[in-house]
């Protein structure tokens, strides 16, 4: 598979032109599977945000003033243009990022089922008639497009995470400057092409890249951009929103999370195996729902670590996600490895045994081997931290008081899964468990029409459903009165 380099996009998208930095400063690009430059983007600050933002503004009055089917019209036309280049925009994808081809087609597949829900979400975009205590007056609640929005995006999943944000804000008839991870940028700015493509109008998408504080300032300070949607760390999310509350900006929080995978003692085993496979290790265990405490009940733990252990064995290989037969590619970056590797060598130290994998393969890239822990304890590191890499920890429980207690005993509550066959049970646990995101007897439950979203530390607001499309919405109370009824 190659890279198609004209989609390898190393301007930034400003007011409908390519452009470079003010300064002329770059950043580069690796791929870290091999480590090999794969190109530039340009190292942009306060100064080019702000035209950005400036004309996202401008291009307002006309956006929002678009009626919502004609809005969804320029929205398909951008999710046709996606799909027309589909299979080279997962080749850029996998270069730049890392995951196996086949997710990162699905990924984008995934972005435009966003976009094309959003699209169509717009059109119902309902207010209310409130029955008026006042003979002579009446009520109305209308719906209205915050403004410009400002999107800073996280490097796992550097196309669908835009384009969920995308799709409601131009569904609201928001206007857009966005603000890709550095590791990830092209993936980004193919968005600009495809906007292109799509003819929609210069102003209404915007993407920059660069000094990741300064662009953020920008975003928060400036007093024309009225929302800040961000997928990232909770400690960096405090800091935006701490940021854009004192300009009162209206914000989206999708922060970390700390997941647990429950497996009750009546679970069908191989359902619960298959879904901790596709809960843990997909994207190599880069995603903020993936199970990172896997709480498993004593009567069957040792068939579940047994199971699991010959599934990970028979099912994961390691290597270039542009192979075909890889299933795990390459983490981000070296301190991305280096973290997995010091919960392992943590949890190793603390009493934990190492039944398969705990290591760095030789060779070139970023790499680690997906690996599974027995014996895990609540004073491991694996325990309280995210490891965001392809570690499965495993502990042990005895009820389901207990499991309940040690899947709520974090600062995190954006996703946990747990397995049971009892319908009492799954109820019970559903309703006690403290997360924005429950899966029941199923590992990956992502889709474009339910919310997403977290609870404590993992959040505020939703993204995907009509849900998400309400964060990018102002309500209006209108009182009309001098009726002479």
């Amino acid at each position: 598979m190659s890279l198609n380099t004209a989609l390898l996009k190393q301007q930034v998208f400003v007011d409908g032109a390519w452009l470079d930095a003010d300064s002329g400063e770059t950043l580069d690009v690796h791929n870290p599977a091999t480590g090999e430059k794969i190109g530039t983007i340009p190292f942009c600050g306060r100064p080019e945000t702000a035209r950005a933002i400036a004309a996202a503004e401008a291009a307002l009055p006309a956006w929002r003033a678009l009626t919502a089917e004609a809005r969804a019209g320029y929205m398909h036309a951008l999710c046709d243009a996606i799909m027309e280049d589909i299979d080279d925009l997962a080749v850029l994808l996998t270069t730049e990022m890392g995951k196996p081809v086949a997710e990162a087609k699905g990924e984008i597949a995934l972005g435009v089922k966003y976009i094309r829900f959003f699209a169509e979400e717009g059109k119902r975009i309902y207010g209310d008639t409130i029955p008026s205590p006042w003979a002579d007056r009446r009520i109305l609640v209308t719906k209205e497009p915050v403004g410009v929005v400002g999107s800073i995006t996280p490097w796992n999943f550097p196309n669908s995470m835009i384009a969920r944000k995308l799709g409601a804000a131009l569904a609201a008839g928001c206007t857009m400057v966005m603000k890709p991870a550095e590791f990830t940028p092209y993936s980004a700015l193919i968005y600009g092409i495809m906007a292109e493509k799509a003819n929609i109008p210069a102003g209404v998408v915007n993407i920059v890249t660069g000094d990741a504080p300064a662009i953020g300032e920008e975003m928060c300070e400036n007093p024309v951009l009225r929302k800040i949607t961000f997928t990232g760390s909770t400690r960096v999310g405090k800091l935006l929103a701490g940021n854009a509350g004192r300009n009162m900006k209206k914000i989206s929080m999708e922060l970390g999370g700390n997941a647990p995978f429950i497996v009750f003692d009546d679970a069908d085993l191989d359902r619960a195996v298959e879904g901790a496979i596709a809960s843990k290790f997909r994207n190599s265990g880069q995603t903020c729902v993936c199970a990172n405490r896997l709480y498993v009940h004593a009567g069957v733990y040792d068939a579940f670590a047994e199971k699991l252990k010959t599934a990970m064995q028979a099912q994961l290989k390691v290597g270039n996600g542009l192979e075909g037969s890889t299933t795990q590619g390459p983490l981000i970056n070296a301190a991305a490895v280096d973290k997995v590797e010091d919960h392992v060598k943590d949890a190793l130290a603390k009493g934990g045994e190492l039944i398969s994998g705990g290591h760095r393969p030789d060779g070139a890239g970023t790499f680690f081997e997906p690996t599974l822990i027995t014996g895990a304890t609540p004073d491991m590191k694996v325990a309280h931290e995210e490891t965001f890499g392809p570690l499965a920890a495993l502990f042990k429980f005895e009820t389901e008081e207990e499991a309940i207690q040690l899947a709520n005993d974090t600062e995190y509550g954006l996703a946990t899964y747990f397995y049971t066959q009892d319908l009492g049970r799954s109820f019970r646990v559903m309703e006690k468990l403290q997360y924005g995101l429950v899966g029941v007897n199923e590992g990956v439950i992502t889709t474009e029409v339910a919310p997403f979203g977290g609870f404590k530390d993992s959040g505020i607001g939703n993204e995907g459903s009509k849900y998400g499309l309400d964060d990018y919405l102002n309500v209006k109370y209108s009182c009309i009165g001098g009726l002479g009824l």
